[in-house]
């Protein structure tokens, strides 16, 4: 199968890449994130995707606007759905690319995440290929999840500390907020 693989990061992509490529699969990725902030975060996040493209030679659109306003225009009083919305925003394009460019179906490194929502991902990928008249590719890569991140590090991608949007990012130093007054 021809596969769309959308793309969060470097780190996230090196583990399903490899084990659909060793399915057989013909693999390109497609990076398209409105949800990281700040900016610094965005590029460092892009400048990993590329050099992994580079280093295994995998075919790689880009979206390289920066898109916060978009999420914050569909997040903002939404945020207990923020996930969620979130994986639509994503998955959509991914869709609609797949779609366009004869792709046979479409799946995601979001699969490789131990902290994402598979059923959510997998409910709503299904759906929207259904929508898009093409295929989801649903596979728990989070087997993979040392594999990927030893490889990453061997590789020297930048490992991001943080899912990457701003409530993310806010959780983040509240836990160390939390744990100094402790």
């Amino acid at each position: 199968m021809r596969i769309l693989l959308h793309v969060c990061c470097g780190p996230c992509t090196v583990y399903p890449l490899r084990r659909l490529r060793e399915k057989g699969h013909e693999v390109a990725g497609f990076f398209h994130n409105p949800n990281i902030h700040p900016y610094q975060e965005f590029r460092r996040r892009l400048d990993a995707v590329l050099q992994l493209a580079e280093a295994t030679g995998c075919p790689m659109a880009i979206d390289d606007r920066y898109g916060l306003t978009e999420y914050l225009r569909r997040v903002v009083f939404h945020e207990a759905e923020r996930c969620s919305l979130c994986y639509e925003m994503r998955l959509t394009a991914t869709a609609i690319k797949a779609a366009a460019e004869d792709f046979d179906a479409f799946s995601s490194t979001l699969l490789y995440s131990k902290y994402q929502n598979h059923q959510l991902l997998n409910t709503l990928g299904g759906q929207l290929a259904a929508a898009n008249g093409i295929g989801w590719y649903y596979e728990d890569f989070r087997q993979g999840w040392q594999e990927g991140i030893d490889e990453s590090i061997r590789l020297g991608l930048y490992r991001q500390p943080y899912c990457g949007c701003i409530y993310s990012e806010q959780e983040r130093y509240d836990q160390r907020l939390r744990k100094r007054k402790e």
